[in-house]
């Protein structure tokens, strides 16, 4: 299996990828059915610039079921397949999930994901990236970068080509980012995150989400840097935290 042998030989931070994951019609069917960034929330800070959406009833079914598809049975035991990673547990509530959309000028900065899902009581071991943006090219920007020896060394760029599937781990070490977008165009993706009762490397681990500057960017590293050690002491204090999370699939709501 092709993306086994990514998986086994990307080093530290394991990801591979998927090309022509579903039908050409269907992903096209996606792609129009995507809300605009004015229909969504918009992150926007020194640590990233994009638009996304978790309240998937508020769009077109067709993006739900396409988010939701990857959290089919038969898709999760093939994802555990190809990382080996045992006790995979999709998250209907879509915590940090959902979909994004970024346009010319939006990024995101290299940052590891927080450990744990929202209760803290599983670990987040799996990032599953769609991209659905018809004839997107490296060019274009917006592309996954993966930081396997941190800032200081080059990053390996993984293209947000169109029907790509990119699966990545989530730990202590999967420093990864998004490349400024620099087209005049729209990329967009559908995220969903897989945890597991297990953590997925030998040792237990916790932090909260936590950025850094690119290495262009010694200050916003500094202010980056400080204000992840900042709330990961907050954290420490607070386990599962002092606001609550509004990043996920409120269902109740319309």
């Amino acid at each position: 299996m092709q993306a086994r042998e990514q998986w086994q030989r990307s080093g530290i931070v394991s990801n591979c990828y998927i090309d022509n994951v579903l039908p050409v019609e269907v992903a096209l069917l996606i792609r129009q059915a995507f809300p605009a960034g004015d229909l969504l929330k918009i992150r926007s800070s020194l640590r990233e610039l994009k638009f996304i959406g978790t309240q998937m009833n508020q769009y077109d079914p067709i993006v739900e079921e396409a988010l939701y598809a990857f959290q089919d049975q038969r898709v999760v035991d093939l994802v555990s397949q190809i990382t080996a990673l045992q006790g995979l547990l999709p998250d209907e509530l879509l915590y940090a999930g959902g979909i994004s959309v970024m346009t010319r000028g939006h990024f995101l900065n290299p940052h590891i994901d927080n450990s744990h899902d929202k209760n803290r009581a599983l670990y987040r071991v799996l990032n599953l990236l769609y991209y659905v943006s018809p004839e997107w090219s490296l060019e274009k920007g917006g592309n996954l970068e993966v930081w396997p020896n941190g800032m200081g060394e080059k990053q390996q760029t993984i293209e947000s080509r169109f029907n790509r599937l990119a699966i990545m781990v989530t730990n202590k070490h999967s420093w990864h980012s998004v490349s400024p977008v620099v087209a005049q165009d729209t990329r967009c993706c559908v995220s969903n995150y897989y945890f597991s009762r297990f953590p997925a490397e030998k040792e237990d681990y916790f932090h909260v989400t936590s950025f850094r500057g690119r290495p262009n960017q010694p200050v916003r590293n500094l202010v980056l840097k400080a204000d992840a050690g900042l709330r990961n002491a907050v954290r420490k204090i607070f386990p599962k935290g002092v606001v609550r999370t509004k990043h996920y699939y409120n269902k109740g709501k319309d």
